[in-house]
């Protein structure tokens, strides 16, 4: 399921199963929004209930992008 991580706890408790929630519009703290109106930081998107975050322009902007990846990875406990 894709779902904004302000819909996702929502979600984990009104549905039975275990299923993914792809959660897009993440960036991480202290980036810029770019044209995405509801944000949330990696930990607060995994914190809602997101399986899989969508990370784009903060990944593929980045002068190094496996260096943002890592600091994104950092910023979520497992």
């Amino acid at each position: 399921m894709v779902a904004s991580a302000r819909e996702a706890s929502a979600l984990r408790s009104e549905l039975e199963g275990d299923f993914a929630i792809v959660t897009p519009g993440v960036r991480p703290a202290g980036s810029e929004p770019d044209d995405q109106a509801r944000v949330v930081t990696p930990a607060e998107a995994i914190a809602a209930g997101a399986t899989h975050i969508v990370v784009g322009r903060p990944i593929t902007g980045a002068a190094d992008p496996a260096s943002e990846a890592r600091a994104i990875l950092s910023q979520i406990s497992f």
